[in-house]
């Protein structure tokens, strides 16, 4: 596996050659320009990276003095997002904007590698808004360049789709091809001729190609990377004029912020695609992702609302829904509605939501499955099931490593301090060595 991540913090020193050390005392530094004092060591600049604690706004300000940062950014942005390397400054919604948002995504993950942040709350928050509030403009193609052929978008589209609809044990296989189908098609967007159809067209197709290598990125634990890549989706879904696409992105970059502990934005960006999306298996599943969202955020009722409206809108459907929520159905609902339980402290609820919805699940989808073994498998140990909990654990990580999806690893790994006083019981230590072996 990959080194772990390191704190963004971290990052800046490294960009800036600063050891810990340096840091503290260039701080110091920086405070006595104010003729000030600040009392900073190592110590406390190695607690800032841990993430068990944050400096204040006066820290942050001796800080963003180091490394040369303009308190405006420090300001919208907030900590850490603002700090030099972390990259969690999203192209704003605009005209022209599109493919500059392509492009940068594409050119910021040759910069990435794991990281533990996305894109910076407020921004994420703000990119909603304009999502939810501005209409696109009118596509521009090249004035001298070739004309692109219907028939050339109809291989990419056909292509773009088998890649896909593999099997999620065979998409870890497809990193490269994606990659060189967005570039051909960012390609086409900015050095060919196209009609307002064809254009549409390029636009979806691209938007399609970022939003999958953003679910890759994401995967792989490049969280900065699969927020660029989502947010050059949204832009291309709101050109393509696609408002069902742009809210399953918005709600992509909501289930991210719910995986990284951000509750609140991923509400307020729920909201949002809420208001410009109406098929009724879209709007089931952005209620879904809402709920999981308030259940982390401990609002019991407001969770429960969103999980009756959920199960109503499911059952509601009436169309075949759009392609990118296409796998939806009960068994997503039977497991997030078990998830949210399990936030909420009502395990056994929760495990008879999360056994329904596992035997529910298609066999292809083995992503989906280890993580819902991984929330079984909590739920066993709230419950003191330790023996059960470590074999349906066990199970969930043979299938993460199968599919090569290190997010799902570090879910399970997440649990080793839960499991660390149960050596004794039987498949705990064959669990633990599993684990530390994968670290």
């Amino acid at each position: 596996m990959d080194a772990l991540p390191l704190h963004p913090l971290a990052v800046a020193r490294s960009l800036h050659a600063l050891s810990q050390r340096d840091l503290a005392e260039e701080i110091r530094r920086a405070a006595r320009r104010r003729d000030r004092m600040a009392g900073t060591t190592k110590q406390q600049v190695a607690r800032w990276e841990s993430g068990s604690r944050v400096p204040d706004a006066w820290f942050q300000s001796l800080i963003a003095d180091v490394f040369g940062v303009d308190p405006q950014l420090v300001a919208a942005a907030g900590w850490p997002y603002w700090l030099p390397g972390a990259d969690a400054l999203a192209v704003p919604l605009g005209v022209g904007a599109t493919v500059t948002a392509l492009r940068e995504a594409q050119r910021r993950t040759m910069l990435s590698r794991r990281t533990v942040l996305g894109l910076a709350p407020a921004i994420l928050t703000a990119l909603a808004q304009q999502w939810a509030t501005l209409d696109p403009d009118v596509a521009a193609s090249a004035a001298e360049g070739k004309a692109v052929a219907p028939e050339m978008i109809s291989w990419l589209e056909t292509s773009v789709q088998d890649l896909a609809n593999m099997a999620t044990a065979d998409r870890q296989h497809t990193t490269q091809l994606l990659d060189s189908f967005y570039d051909t098609v960012v390609g086409l967007l900015e050095n060919s001729r196209y009609t307002p159809e064809t254009g549409t067209r390029l636009h979806a197709l691209a938007s399609s190609l970022a939003q999958t290598i953003g679910w890759h990125r994401f995967d792989h634990e490049h969280h900065t990377a699969a927020g660029h890549y989502w947010s050059a989706a949204l832009h291309a879904a709101h050109q393509a004029s696609d408002t069902d696409r742009g809210a399953g992105i918005l709600a992509d970059l909501a289930y991210q912020s719910v995986w990284l502990g951000q509750a609140a934005p991923a509400i307020d960006i729920l909201d949002q695609a809420l208001t410009r999306t109406t098929d009724p298996t879209a709007r089931s599943l952005l209620h879904l992702r809402k709920a999981r969202a308030l259940a982390m955020n401990g609002e019991a009722q407001a969770c429960r609302r969103s999980l009756d409206a959920a199960e109503h809108f499911l059952h509601a459907t009436a169309t075949t829904p759009p392609l990118w929520c296409s796998w939806y159905g009960e068994a997503d609902l039977a497991v997030d509605s078990g998830r949210c339980l399990i936030d909420l402290g009502e395990p056994g609820p929760a495990l008879q939501q999360i056994d329904q919805g596992v035997a529910l699940l298609p066999a292809a989808r083995a992503k989906t499955r280890a993580i819902f073994l991984t929330y079984r498998a909590e739920t066993l140990l709230q419950q003191g099931e330790i023996d059960q909990s470590a074999a349906t654990a066990h199970q969930a990580l043979q299938l993460a490593h199968h599919i090569g999806a290190s997010r799902c690893v570090q879910q399970i790994a997440a649990l080793t301090p839960q499991y660390q006083p149960h050596q004794s019981v039987h498949g705990v230590q064959k669990l633990l060595a599993t684990l530390r072996a994968a670290a």
